[in-house]
């Protein structure tokens, strides 16, 4: 009989970060952003304990949807992951 190894922990967003609703630029998607969310701008559905109020919700951008906690791109703290998504969002402007 084989054991197997447990399946990896889902990494989680970290509380009261909020990096990935301020660094990237979010294209117009809906009725409070007609023009976009300039990059670093704190995203206008950001409370002030940094929590997304339309997650979860049909109306939340697809982009904010893609994008996936992950060790990489959140490090181990919330300026870490600023910092990692305003290089990536400078790296990729167009």
């Amino acid at each position: 009989m084989s054991e197997r190894s447990p399946e990896p922990a889902a990494f989680e967003c970290r509380p009261a970060c909020g990096a990935c609703c301020v660094a990237p630029s979010i294209a117009p998607t809906f009725p409070a952003l007609p023009e976009g969310k300039p990059p670093g701008v704190p995203c206008p559905h950001l409370t002030r304990d940094f929590r997304c109020t339309l997650w979860g919700r049909p109306e939340r951008p697809s982009f904010c949807g893609s994008l996936k906690p992950d060790p990489e791109m959140c490090g181990d703290s919330r300026e870490y992951a600023l910092s990692w998504l305003s290089d990536l969002e400078e790296k990729t402007r167009p």
